[in-house]
């Protein structure tokens, strides 16, 4: 079961808007350094909060969801079977790396998931959904904004 986070964490930041924020998450843009695909070591580091009981509920609710769905869906795997394989791995990265490299398939088609991660909410219906989300953060004005991986590096303090 997960627990309450404790407010006092460095680490975390609370936003009317969206509910806790992890200030040490890496941004959906960082590459994973032996596979080349974005979004995987945020989720990798989401993965280790939620088995540690510290993944905020604001976190939670998409959780082995929306870019982490997405990210599995590409590689034709169950989100589940990323998150056995930190569970199984811990910190030991050497051994994570060769781990997920044997249950990803050989050609992750790197360029198609990291073309695809950055460009969503540029469709018609995510430019609505970012609005909105822009409308909740008090924050409509911002023009730099144009897709969800913006959106999370805005709520996590990476863009000002």
């Amino acid at each position: 079961m997960i627990q309450p986070i404790p407010t006092d964490d460095p680490n975390m930041l609370f936003s009317a808007a969206t509910g806790e924020i992890c200030l040490d998450l890496p941004s959906p843009y960082i590459p994973h350094k032996a596979t080349g695909l974005l979004h995987l070591p945020r989720f990798i580091a989401k993965i280790r909060k939620h088995l540690a009981g510290t993944l905020p509920k604001s976190y939670r609710k998409n959780f082995c969801r929306g870019f982490d769905r997405f990210l599995c869906m590409h590689l034709g795997i169950e989100p589940q079977s990323v998150v056995d394989a930190v569970r199984e791995c811990g910190d030991d990265e050497a051994k994570l790396d060769a781990r997920l490299l044997e249950i990803f398939p050989k050609d992750c088609r790197v360029a198609a998931w990291n073309r695809a991660c950055v460009q969503k909410g540029m469709s018609e219906m995510g430019r609505e959904t970012l609005a909105d989300a822009l409308r909740k953060m008090d924050a409509l004005d911002r023009t730099d904004i144009i897709s969800f991986a913006d959106l999370i590096d805005f709520d996590e303090g990476r863009i000002p």
